[in-house]
């Protein structure tokens, strides 16, 4: 089964860069200890990683190809853990993972925008 967005696919991409923005924003200046020990923070990044990885899915395959170094089939994974694995979700990992993977997406991510009608 095919599936189609209901949003057009630089809607997504922005989506993605709003919610890395948002994670930034509330991490920045914090250390994985204060990360770890405030709840609603946590919940707040798995929130914004759901978003990105949900935005990833509905990227087309024809625009995902022209980003080869994006982890699209990651970022979704992520989301699934996330939401279906939650019991397995290592604080750990996301911090990481917010620190170093997500920066290193806004580059291309503004690239594949910048190619867009929208």
């Amino acid at each position: 089964m095919l599936f189609v967005s209901s949003r057009a696919w630089p809607l997504r991409i922005q989506d993605i860069l709003k919610a890395i923005a948002s994670i930034q924003a509330v991490t920045n200046g914090k250390t994985f200890s204060e990360f770890e020990a405030n709840s609603l923070l946590v919940k707040a990044v798995l929130y914004d990683f759901v978003v990105i990885g949900e935005a990833a899915v509905s990227i087309p395959q024809e625009i995902r190809v022209k980003a080869p170094d994006i982890p699209w089939r990651l970022m979704a994974d992520m989301r699934n853990v996330v939401a279906h694995e939650y019991f397995r979700v290592d604080p750990e990992i996301i911090w990481d993972t917010s620190r170093s993977n997500l920066p290193r997406l806004i580059g291309p991510l503004q690239e594949l925008l910048s190619e867009s009608d929208v």
